[in-house]
């Protein structure tokens, strides 16, 4: 494709883009919004591992490939996602996700005693996935503020077998003030302009983006994050998320969360061998961001790979006043489970 069959995307976007990666990165992530990327899904480990699927979908003659930085996950080596339609899919033994939405459970490294917050939690794919890699122990409370998406979260918590997941509507950004200081790690995948998922086949994807939609998510994404590091234990773990490329909502936010926690959160490097990122950026059109910026991770568009951001946070001080409330797995037993 000329480069010129790229105008359709803001020239803002692509300005602002060339200050961001090297010129070969630049056309390689204008590239990847011209093609059209390869199905791809993990093995829901709550009712099949990986190696059995795998030998079933062989079997089925599902061309299929196993990903090196994730044994869980597999591409569909074929555009045909009717190839996946196989009784596997059905019973919910496997789950259709993007590669790049797979990567911020595996930052959280969840264990099997942990209390989760899901900050922002539906349609349910990375809640669906934490429960796997819990192997349905411990508990998730799963948030999310639409009533629309809390049907698709349960469904999809059904459909996959979570039994570990309570869900909970109310705003992410007040969740703190219910929860001080009381799970052990917590996910906020924040609502973001997607622009590591623009596509020239969907000019919606792009369309509506502008700077001034950039400069009010990274506010509301400033607040959830925040929320969810005072809804975390000292000595827990925050992971923080976006399919954006854009700084203000990334390294803008992470920068801004450690200036108001004083000390008492520290960033930790991201290493997932095989898995090929690029360290956050230190400086962004004039504001300096801190040094230590650069241990988050950005995962740029490619023929496989949707744009995406991740921040992994340790929280070593208490971020409130007032005792926590003690913390019990029982806490939600008259409440429905997933």
């Amino acid at each position: 494709m000329q480069m010129s069959e790229y105008e359709s995307i803001p020239a803002l976007f692509r300005e602002r883009l060339q200050h961001l990666v090297t010129p070969e990165q630049y056309e390689q992530v204008l590239h990847s919004f011209s093609v059209s990327r390869p199905l791809s899904f993990r093995a829901n480990t709550l009712k099949i591992s990986a190696a059995e699927l795998a030998e079933e979908l062989k079997t089925a003659q599902v061309p299929i490939s196993q990903i090196p930085w994730y044994k869980d996950a597999f591409i569909l080596s074929s555009l045909e996602i009717q190839q996946l339609i196989h009784p596997r899919y059905v019973d919910g033994s496997l789950y259709v996700q993007s590669l790049s939405s797979m990567v911020p459970a595996l930052v959280l490294d969840p264990q099997p005693s942990d209390l989760i917050l899901d900050l922002t939690a539906a349609p349910g794919s990375k809640t669906t996935q934490i429960a796997a890699m819990m192997g349905n122990a411990g508990q998730i409370i799963a948030n999310e503020l639409s009533l629309v998406r809390i049907f698709k979260l349960q469904a999809n918590l059904k459909k996959q077998g979570v039994t570990n997941t309570v869900v909970r509507r109310s705003p992410g950004e007040f969740l703190w003030k219910k929860f001080s200081e009381y799970f052990d790690r917590s996910l906020v995948d924040a609502p973001c302009s997607m622009e590591g998922r623009f596509s020239l086949s969907d000019p919606e994807t792009y369309e509506d983006w502008s700077y001034k939609k950039i400069k009010e998510l990274s506010m509301r994404q400033s607040h959830l994050l925040r929320s969810a590091v005072t809804a975390t234990r000292p000595g827990g773990v925050i992971v923080y998320s976006t399919c954006t490329l854009a700084p203000e909502e990334n390294e803008g936010v992470v920068n801004w969360l450690l200036e108001k926690e004083h000390g008492n959160v520290v960033l930790e490097e991201i290493q997932i061998e095989g898995l090929e990122m690029i360290p956050g950026v230190t400086e962004w059109r004039g504001k300096t961001f801190m040094p230590e910026l650069t241990k988050t991770a950005r995962i740029l568009p490619s023929e496989t790979m949707e744009g995406f951001f991740v921040a992994k946070l340790k929280k070593i001080g208490t971020s409130i006043v007032q005792q926590p409330e003690k913390r019990s797995f029982n806490r939600f037993s008259k409440k429905r489970r997933y």
